[in-house]
């Protein structure tokens, strides 16, 4: 791998890593003090909500910002096309939510939909503004610029939602931070990159751009629909109550996975895209990345299922126990997502979008086959459904990755099960060792756990002498 672009992977991943971990834990430490002041209710709720939001935020997000990264000669003319589209575009999806909201909140009963939904919808035209940012920063691997914009963005955001929720507005503290972070991230971000769209627009280089987004797109849409649709079908069958219970089971694991698997996903397909034409070069990148952060996860998901009831009960409250379960299911489910998204970015980069829908669908099919059948048993059992689907998504996913770098699911499972199997041996330990110290005070029990943890995880990547350990020695060692 040459050292020009491993440095870019390198500061890509360090700095989007470092912006998504920011973000996180101060949205974590935000959703800790609202859990606290809000009821499962109001979070079932906009859970609801967000659901619609995210849904229309893939036309913008997705498709055209992936096609602008993807091409190699894109221009000014490309992404002030694709700017002024969104604009026009977002007009017309808002239009679209504004008009189906009394239906949305007579098929749920809750009347109070019909305004959040409204008003949270305003997120769709702000996304409308910055998407092409993004894309630009993303292209140029200028992750520094997110980092910024994301960290400004969450600080203000949070005071202003835990404000709003200690003076009782309830449901609109979480729609008031919503909109108060993306709002500040698109305006620290317009200031923080160069890049002003002119006053060009080119049919025949949308429809160029369109040709090879609009399988990403409905690729993307297909993803947050199924997604989501757990949680639709929660929020009508089951109560407000379990449908919090079910999105914040999976909150907090997907917060572990989001810093490292987003920062891997963002810095990989520019990266591989710029070295499409090279093929092996893409597997290197691919496999590289996969292991190591296969290393850095694994563990980490193990760690928290084991310890879930000690930290849920310490840090929410008693009341937010019921979660737990969620929690140690989620966690076992993502412990294959960073193949899926080495995978994934691998294909697209060389251009062979088509092959990511083309398996996509099936995998999709799958699902909510899984969520019919498992719906009339409960909410455990329709978050079991997840696993099944990540387990089908390696494999088909491999079948596509093979087809486009030559990367076949035997290596991708040589590159990932030592790491797994290392996290699952100190899992046990550090189960063991909560059973030991199980009479003592929660925290000085968890103190102990994690340091079992890491001294036990460090102890196995010694006597397996784990590549991926010693690259970080390695790196420690020249820093």
């Amino acid at each position: 791998m040459g050292n020009n672009i491993k440095h870019k992977i390198l500061s890509g991943v360090f700095w989007k890593f470092l912006e998504r971990a920011m973000a996180q834990l101060v949205s974590m430490l935000v959703a800790i003090v609202l859990a606290r002041l809000l009821n499962p209710g109001d979070y079932g709720t906009i859970a609801l909500v967000t659901i619609f939001i995210t849904i229309a935020n893939v036309f913008v997000t997705d498709g055209f910002g992936s096609s602008l990264i993807q091409k190699k000669d894109a221009d000014n003319v490309d992404f002030s096309t694709v700017f002024y589209f969104n604009i026009v575009f977002c007009l017309f999806l808002y239009s679209i939510v504004f008009w189906v909201a009394p239906f949305v909140a007579s098929f749920y009963e809750k009347p109070i939909l019909t305004p959040v939904l409204r008003v949270l919808a305003i997120k769709i035209l702000i996304s409308s503004l910055n998407s092409v940012q993004h894309a630009y920063v993303a292209r140029n691997m200028l992750f520094k610029r997110f980092f910024y914009s994301t960290l400004i963005g969450t600080i203000i955001s949070a005071f202003v939602g835990i404000w709003m929720a200690y003076h009782r507005f309830g449901v609109w503290a979480l729609v008031a931070q919503e909109l108060t972070n993306c709002t500040i991230d698109m305006i620290v971000l317009w200031f923080t990159v160069k890049w002003r769209p002119s006053l060009n627009f080119s049919v025949y280089r949308l429809k160029e751009l369109f040709d090879y987004g609009w399988k990403l797109l409905v690729q993307s849409l297909l993803n947050n629909i199924y997604g989501n649709l757990r949680n639709l079908i929660i929020g009508k069958v089951y109560s407000s109550e379990d449908l919090a219970y079910y999105t914040k089971g999976s909150y907090y694991p997907n917060l572990i996975i989001a810093n490292i698997d987003t920062a891997l996903n963002s810095a990989l397909f520019p990266a591989m895209s710029h070295e499409q034409e090279d093929v092996a070069r893409v597997k290197l990148i691919a496999r590289r990345s996969l292991s190591m952060c296969s290393y850095v996860l694994s563990p980490v998901l193990v760690g928290f299922a084991v310890t879930a009831p000690t930290i849920v009960n310490l840090v929410l409250t008693a009341k937010w126990l019921p979660i737990v379960p969620f929690i140690k299911i989620f966690c076992a489910s993502l412990m294959l997502r960073p193949a899926l998204t080495a995978m994934l970015q691998a294909v697209k980069a060389v251009g062979n979008s088509n092959l990511v829908l083309k398996y996509d669908i099936p995998l999709r099919i799958i699902g909510i086959c899984l969520i019919i059948v498992t719906v009339k048993f409960g909410t455990i059992y329709i978050a079991l459904g997840e696993v099944v689907v990540e387990i089908v998504g390696l494999f088909l996913y491999s079948i596509a990755c093979k087809k486009s770098i030559d990367y076949s699911l035997f290596e991708v499972l040589k590159d990932v099960i030592p790491n797994i199997l290392g996290a699952i041996i100190m899992g046990i330990i550090v189960y063991f060792v909560g059973l030991y110290f199980y009479s003592i005070p929660n925290v000085i029990c968890l103190l102990i756990q994690i340091f079992a943890g890491v001294v036990s995880y460090i102890g196995i990547s010694l006597l397996t002498k784990n590549e991926n350990f010693m690259q970080v020695l390695k790196i420690i060692n020249k820093r």
